[in-house]
């Protein structure tokens, strides 16, 4: 029987899985192991733990997601720090957009991240690739929850700057972060690097949604920049789907998947589906890749 061990690496969190002969039999999760949010220790010390716990020494293969592997070079380093935890098991490393689509069920199509971060990533039939996106947060992570926490925090700073008192969007922000002023927001966000809290910032902004035209802007902005990630990869690939979204921010807001239907639409794409089980499981597709 053979023994699979798969890895989804994201933003706040690692999600892992072991099948056996086909079936998940267990799962595990830690941290983030991702060394575009951790140090290189604190990522090896997360996966030691959730390979431990899985029994990854006896596996025969693990397969990895994770963000930021842009390069030979980046899956080089990340095979590096889960392969002492792996026995004789061979190590695939793979960007996690490739763990979206597989996680759908799809061979061909366009993945779509919404999640701490974001990116897109296609496939084309007779196996081009595209990407686009996945800056990380410094350079770009357009539609991520950790984008739209920031974007909140910028608008309570700007409304400060113009002498406006805290509306009630602002307020919610504030209290977010334990703050009286917006004046405090400047310290704490450069202060407070853990992006996974910024990231949980953006819950304010659909809960306000409804009743706050600011909030619903920035929604329709976040699906517009998903949308446009899809795009990007179809033009290249002339590609219209299927698009399959992954991520915590799409799978646990609905407003957001309505605008970005609308969005997607708007563009030419064609169905966008939405994962209905965690992405590690398209680990169980990847494990026959080199």
């Amino acid at each position: 029987m053979s023994i699979l061990i798969g890895l989804d690496i994201g933003g706040t969190k690692t999600h892992g899985l072991r099948a056996e002969g086909g079936t998940v039999a267990q799962e595990a999760f830690g941290g983030s192991a991702n060394v575009q949010n951790v140090s290189r220790d604190a990522a090896a010390s997360v996966l030691a733990q959730v390979l431990a716990e899985l029994g990854a020494p006896d596996a025969d293969v693990v397969v990895a997601g994770a963000g930021g592997v842009d390069t030979a070079a980046d899956a080089e380093a990340l095979r590096g720090l889960i392969a002492p935890h792996a026995g004789r098991a061979r190590v695939v490393v793979v960007h996690d957009t490739r763990l979206v689509l597989a996680a759908g069920g799809c061979r061909t199509g366009i993945a779509v991240i919404a999640g701490t971060g974001s990116a897109a990533w296609g496939t084309a039939p007779g196996g081009r690739e595209a990407r686009a996106g996945g800056w990380g947060h410094l350079l770009g992570d357009e539609g991520s929850g950790y984008w739209m926490g920031r974007e909140l925090v910028r608008r309570a700073l700007a409304r400060h700057d113009d002498g406006q008192a805290p509306d009630a969007l602002d307020r919610a922000v504030l209290d977010r972060c334990g703050l009286a002023q917006p004046g405090g927001l400047i310290e704490r966000f450069h202060t407070l690097p853990e992006r996974g809290f910024w990231a949980g910032l953006s819950r304010v902004a659909f809960e306000a949604a409804a009743q706050d035209e600011d909030a619903m802007r920035l929604v329709d902005r976040t699906a517009d920049a998903l949308a446009e990630l899809a795009a990007t990869v179809s033009r290249r690939l002339a590609l219209s789907g299927p698009v399959v979204v992954g991520g915590g921010l799409a799978v646990h807001q609905p407003l957001l998947r309505e605008r970005l239907r609308e969005a997607a639409a708007r563009r030419g794409l064609g169905e966008v589906r939405v994962l209905d089980r965690a992405p590690v499981h398209g680990t169980l597709r990847l494990a026959d890749r080199p």
